[in-house]
């Protein structure tokens, strides 16, 4: 598969976004407390067997969530996982506290610098992965969640949102008024979503969607709030150069079209949250169009004479 995203740009993005990113996420703190409610459902003994041991928070960013974790579940392993070193910095800082000298455990998360796409774990590790607005930026979908699969133990937990295909289109016709260069990541549809979960193998998968309009005084507002989140335009695609005083005038042109009549721009995010169960093993995984199923070695008989 092509890369539809320049995977170096988001890891600049996010690191030089890392100092100021949580004075401009208020939205990315609510939709991951939405995500979190869904946790709940592993205090029904009826639904979790047992208390996870090892959770995973993938693009963990300044790290609220890991933090939040482990505290919910303070003899648990909570792995702190990001794409850029800076916010693993961050998450450090934003852990707190003291490991009381009667666990024997750590009670901080511990930071890991690694790619969603290539996750440095054993297979059957994981009994939660949670992951708050970091797939919008992986375009092989099943690819990843294969990967999710793998590191998941049967019966583990998988909670994931990322940006649907309508965040941001004020922004995106906006820019297609003053040149044809992309200026908006593509995202996929809840559809997409849904049928990449299904070719993984993962089983009972649950889908919803929030739409959140903020509204911003100016675009040059919306744009440098971009900046400091790191949700820049990171497509291979982009343009490569400065956007110009002409093309930012004529799209700002255009954008004023849609000014409220309060006087304020809209910005529409479209949020996806997915959750679903890691299925048994030997259960398939669908690649192009095909069920294949892995069989492990010791499984096979062999008939002796």
């Amino acid at each position: 598969m092509t890369d539809l995203f320049d995977h170096r740009q988001v890891r600049r993005a996010f690191s030089r976004a890392a100092h100021g990113y949580d004075g401009a996420a208020a939205l990315q703190r609510e939709v991951g407390a939405r995500l979190m409610e869904s946790l709940d459902y592993l205090d029904d003994p009826a639904i979790a067997a047992r208390t996870p041991e090892v959770v995973l928070d993938l693009g963990c960013g300044p790290g609220h969530a890991s933090a939040a974790m482990q505290k919910r579940w303070p003899r648990a392993q909570v792995i702190a996982l990001d794409l850029a070193l800076p916010m693993l910095q961050e998450s450090r800082r934003n852990a707190g506290g003291r490991r009381p000298a009667f666990l024997p455990f750590p009670r901080r998360p511990a930071p890991v610098c690694a790619d969603a796409r290539a996750l440095p774990l054993r297979d059957a590790s994981v009994d939660v992965l949670f992951s708050n607005l970091c797939l919008q930026w992986v375009e092989d979908l099943p690819a990843v969640f294969a990967g999710f699969r793998r590191v998941l133990r049967p019966g583990g937990l998988l909670l994931a949102s990322t940006f649907g295909p309508d965040t941001l289109f004020e922004l995106r016709g906006a820019f297609s008024e003053a040149d044809d260069a992309p200026h908006v990541s593509l995202f996929p549809a809840i559809g997409q979503f849904g049928d990449a979960l299904i070719a993984a193998g993962f089983k009972d998968p649950v889908l919803d969607r929030d739409e959140f309009t903020l509204h911003h005084d100016q675009l040059a507002g919306l744009m440098r709030e971009l900046r400091t989140l790191g949700a820049t335009n990171a497509m291979v695609e982009r343009r490569r150069s400065l956007t110009g005083r002409a093309r930012f005038a004529r799209a700002a042109q255009a954008y004023e079209q849609l000014r409220t009549r309060d006087g304020r721009l809209p910005a529409t995010w479209e949020v996806i949250y997915a959750q679903a169960w890691a299925p048994p093993p030997g259960a398939p995984i669908r690649i192009d169009g095909i069920d294949q199923v892995q069989v492990p070695l010791s499984a096979i008989p062999i008939r002796r004479r």
